[in-house]
Parts: C-alpha cells; sequence; structure tokens
C-alpha cells in the first residue's frame, strides 16, 4: 500500500511534518514497514483550513491532525491491511 502525504506549502504549514513522524511511528510500532511505502507529494489541490492531505491508493483524505491521526491509521490504513 502506497500512502502519500502532502508536504506542499499548506500542508506543511498545518503540520505535515508530524504527520509523517506519527505515520513512522505507527509503522514501526506494528511492524508493518513491508506492507507500507510512504512517499511525500506536493499540493493535491485538496488544501482545507485545517489538517494534512493524505492520499491512500486512489482515495484522497483531507484533514489529518495529531489529533485525530490514530482514528485516520485505524479506519484508513489498517482496515485496509486487515482484507
Amino acid at each position: 500500500m502506497v500512502v502519500q502525504i502532502c508536504v506542499g506549502s499548506s500542508c506543511h504549514l498545518k503540520g505535515s511534518e508530524r504527520i509523517v513522524e506519527l505515520f513512522r511511528e505507527a509503522v514501526e510500532q506494528r511492524h508493518l514497514e513491508n506492507e507500507i511505502t510512504l512517499a511525500g507529494c506536493f499540493c493535491t489541490g485538496n488544501c482545507n483550513r485545517v489538517g494534512v492531505t493524505i492520499q491512500v491508493g486512489d482515495e484522497v483524505v483531507t484533514n489529518v491532525t495529531p489529533e485525530n491521526f490514530s482514528e485516520f491509521f485505524e479506519e484508513k490504513i489498517m482496515s485496509a491491511i486487515s482484507k
């Protein structure tokens, strides 16, 4: 599974660096290094007022923040891996 985290100007200002750190930690803790490929991308054109934009496969998810990261990871990443 390829996960692209926007690191463009807007998402950078909204904390994409922290989201990348949280992803790395979550992947390591769950030993998913062979299941998930993390990649950076530039603006996807889905800028919002809050949070970072992340593309999981073909799905674009907006408004990911450190506060809702765990919920996002369980719903979008772990559920897809479990299938």
